[in-house]
């Protein structure tokens, strides 16, 4: 079965997460990615380890399969026109340079546009094309304090705290593919091309969804609240006889259910906690009688008690054993790939499943500059030039 996306070609010139996460989805789905690369060093994150297998990083390793690379000096008048070439053949350009780099460089999507006018072209930026910070350089870490992220996530009376992951690039990758996605479907319709503005800090603030919208309706400045929701309650981690394990009631039903399990019936027919609104009101004296039942039991003959009970628990799983989990397994979110230089190459899987154009791995994490001198053959230069534009420091 063919992948959704094939026959669309995606020329990639950005680099770390954002960008190669997106192109990396776009690759899943069957497009044509073509990796370009800073002709001396490559993608950054090449040398972002350890650990490393072989001389690849485990980072450069997570976002870039599906795609092919070639090496690049996009300051070198053959390079640029190289890429235009390059343009001249794809469908999109995906680019997570400074704000106005590319147009300083005659790169710019008003340029380009003029060689493939039904071009997209996705602009990665921290901050965007406009706004006093435009010209700021953007980096997840940054994001995450400047958003808000950061300010409510953690403890209390503790300090502010970043996710565990680069989650404002994260973000931003799967932010870009579906703009990306209905850039293609208005080109479909219209024949038209367009630029696509994105930004890590736009898109960290729309994820901050119910806490963005409980201080826009209130004007009360959201607070961290640890591993505890702002409007839901029993809603956190609780202690069981032998770790953490979360429970996480939605309604005042799962309440019922879950007071039943305890052998606590009444507590859902108190006036103090019949509602979930009632729960929050009076969270400070609910919630030491829920640690103390759950307390009882273990991780395990909780879940196999509450899963029964339709009340929605999970345990804090490492990162080990959340891949030793069946449900995981079975899902296909560990993939095994053939790679050059690792035996065996262990990636996560894609969760987008689609039943009549599935995801294919096709193509391991290219290794740098892999696939140079095939591009430029297919873009009609000969063995000689290749090798003049290797000589002249141009690839």
């Amino acid at each position: 079965m063919k992948g959704a996306l094939e026959g669309i070609r995606i020329i990639d010139v950005s680099r770390v997460l954002a960008g190669p996460f997106c192109s990396m989805i776009l690759g899943d789905l069957g497009a044509e990615v073509i990796k370009i690369e800073h002709y001396k060093t490559g993608d950054e994150t090449r040398g972002w380890g350890p650990p490393f297998l072989n001389g690849e990083s485990a980072y450069y390793l997570c976002a870039n399969r599906n795609k092919q690379s070639i090496s690049l000096n996009l300051k070198a008048e053959e390079g640029k026109e190289i890429f235009r070439k390059l343009v001249s053949t794809g469908d999109v350009v995906v680019q997570n340079f400074k704000s106005g780099t590319l147009e300083k460089m005659d790169l710019g999507y008003e340029s380009l546009k003029e060689i493939n006018p039904s071009l997209i072209m996705a602009s990665i930026t921290g901050f965007g094309s406009t706004g006093p910070y435009k010209d700021l350089p953007g980096y997840d870490y940054i994001i995450q304090a400047m958003s808000g992220l950061m300010s409510i996530t953690g403890e209390l009376n503790g300090s502010p705290m970043k996710v565990g992951v680069a989650i404002a690039d994260v973000l931003t990758g799967l932010y870009t593919c579906i703009g990306i996605l209905s850039a293609l479907q208005h080109r479909n319709k219209t024949g038209e091309g367009q630029e696509i503005d994105i930004s890590l800090m736009d898109c960290q603030v729309s994820s901050l969804i119910n806490v963005a919208s409980n201080y826009l309706c209130s004007g009360v400045t959201p607070k961290r609240l640890g591993n505890h929701h702002p409007n839901i309650v029993p809603y956190q981690v609780f202690s069981a006889k032998d770790g953490e394990m979360v429970v996480a009631v939605g309604n005042d039903e799962q309440f019922k259910r879950f007071s039943a399990v305890l052998g606590r019936q009444d507590l859902s027919e108190m006036k103090e906690f019949i509602h979930n609104e009632n729960r929050l009101e009076n969270k400070s004296k609910l919630i030491p009688i829920l640690e103390e039942l759950l307390s009882k039991k273990t991780k395990k003959e909780w879940k196999d008690i509450l899963d029964k009970a339709g009340v929605p628990n999970g345990p804090i799983n490492t990162v080990q054993y959340m891949f030793d989990d069946p449900q995981i397994r079975s899902r296909e979110m560990v993939v095994e790939m053939d790679h050059p230089s690792i035996e065996t190459l262990r990636l996560t899987g894609s969760p987008i499943k689609l039943s009549k154009s599935p995801v294919k791995m096709r193509h391991h994490p290219p290794m740098f500059g892999e696939h140079t001198e095939t591009i430029l053959e297919q873009l009609g230069y000969h063995p000689d030039q290749i090798d003049r534009f290797r000589k002249n420091q141009i690839i």
